[in-house]
């Protein structure tokens, strides 16, 4: 299984819509606070549609929290800017994959605390800062459960790819 972890995520939608991606391959969605919203918000419930209750959803009070409990192998750092291609990346099942907040990314320490494993997705910076913090997330999300061999069930096939 994946772990999708949002550091501090600020926008309600983009949480919903990654809400409906763990749902939909089975990955645990981890929520670091400080959150920009409330996890009552109907921007975040209309988002993620009638499968909010369906997800399993793991809300840490603080990021040094969080860490103290994920074993470093299985840190997994976003960024659009530095590390290695997203599919350059070893990614394997129990992996932590963190997305920072959509204004800022997630805190440069972080990235020289651990240094060993950061995925980054190209763009062409010379016309967009970023992509949007959901569709990331379905970028390597999908990139880690075809090389970690985790791709959910479809109608009766196995678990495990085939490719």
């Amino acid at each position: 299984m994946l772990n999708v972890v949002l550091v501090n995520p600020e926008i309600p939608p983009n949480t919903g819509n990654i809400g409906r991606l763990c749902c939909a391959v089975g990955a645990t969605l981890h929520l670091i606070k400080p959150l920009g919203f409330s996890l009552s918000d109907r921007a975040l419930k209309r988002a993620g549609l009638d499968y909010w209750d369906k997800l399993d959803l793991v809300v840490w009070d603080d990021l040094e929290t969080y860490l103290r409990q994920v074993e470093e192998q299985r840190l997994v750092l976003t960024s659009s800017r530095q590390g290695r291609l997203y599919c350059r990346v070893r990614y394997s099942d129990g992996d932590h994959l963190l997305f920072g907040p959509e204004t800022s990314g997630l805190p440069p320490d972080l990235f020289v605390r651990f240094p060993r494993r950061v995925a980054r997705i190209p763009i062409d910076h010379s016309k967009v800062r970023s992509l949007n913090l959901s569709t990331s997330a379905g970028i390597v999300v999908f990139e880690a459960l075809r090389q970690a061999r985790l791709f959910p069930r479809e109608q009766g096939a196995p678990r495990s790819a085939r490719t």
